[in-house]
């Protein structure tokens, strides 16, 4: 009789066209889901994959068992979602976070999950948007906080969180007038995101949107160093201002006022829903009231 666990084990392979990706989704092993996947095919009386040197693609009967599998997994998790609605859920989840994020309210998050669900354990990795979404499409990645929404067709993107982003100047940078006007910020160097990020798409096409050119840009992955750059009078942070509030509180980094004007980055929850799927919708929706709460509290909202 075909079990459950050798059709859940069967929908992996086929989405993902690989048992050891497979076998690493489901934390087994590969020669596990490679049996599974016999007895599937000596039961049923039919090859469910061709096999053509390291790549594998779904036999017509495979496609046809897909269908089946999909809608009768998806019936499981409204099941345990109905059934056990409340109830503590438990797992590991690899979890991909942009750095404003782990620098804002991450640790509200994972505080909120460890009181609802203490068996959760996560796998943090902190990236920058375009490699995240990368690891989401490749399904190396459960959950993610990224600049979005991504768009992505395979994709859900849940509305987090919108900060604000200002120029922020250390001690050492002068201005001849304040509000300082766009061409007098253009002739200091400029610290933001890696150049494959919106923020740093978006603060190009600022200056160029007025006919000045694009400016000079250092760009960094790690805020720390875009703070400390900007302490040190290395150049001007385009950045959020709420992950520079110590220094801000100090003195040594000052908002700078200008007309000049930067679109808010906005952050998504986005996941790959999945018709096994319970933990990973639970969380993202935690996600969504972590932020808000914390958008409010710093008047974002």
């Amino acid at each position: 009789m075909i079990d459950l666990r050798s059709l859940e084990i069967f929908y992996w392979v086929a989405t993902l066209e690989s048992f050891g990706r497979a076998a690493e989704r489901l934390y087994t092993t590969q020669p596990a889901v490679s049996q599974r996947v016999a007895g599937l095919e000596t039961e049923l009386g039919h090859r469910l994959f061709e096999r053509s040197g390291r790549s594998i693609h779904l036999t017509p009967k495979g496609r046809h068992l897909l269908g089946y599998a999909e809608r009768l997994l998806r019936l499981h998790t409204e099941m345990v979602q109905t059934i056990a609605a409340g109830e503590q859920l438990g797992g590991v989840v690899r979890l991909g976070v942009a750095e404003t994020i782990v620098q804002t309210w991450l640790s509200d998050f994972i505080e909120q999950v460890n009181t609802r669900h203490p068996t959760v354990t996560f796998e943090i990795e902190v990236a920058i948007t375009p490699d995240l979404k990368q690891a989401l499409l490749r399904q190396e990645m459960d959950l993610a906080f990224v600049t979005g929404p991504l768009s992505e067709p395979e994709l859900m993107d849940l509305e987090l969180i919108s900060y604000p982003i200002r120029f922020l100047a250390g001690r050492r940078t002068r201005f001849e007038e304040e509000p300082v006007p766009p061409e007098a910020l253009r002739r200091h160097p400029l610290i933001t995101f890696p150049k494959n990020t919106v923020n740093h798409r978006d603060l190009r096409q600022a200056f160029q949107a007025l006919g000045l050119g694009a400016p000079r840009i250092h760009a960094s992955a790690s805020l720390a160093t875009m703070i400390r750059m900007a302490v040190d009078g290395i150049g001007i942070a385009a950045i959020p201002p709420v992950v520079a509030q110590n220094e801000i509180a100090r003195g040594e980094l000052r908002l700078i006022e200008t007309p000049l004007r930067l679109p808010l980055a906005r952050f998504t929850a986005s996941y790959r829903p999945a018709p096994d799927a319970v933990l990973v919708p639970k969380l993202a929706g935690i996600a969504v009231s972590v932020a808000h709460a914390y958008a409010q509290q710093h008047g974002f909202i």
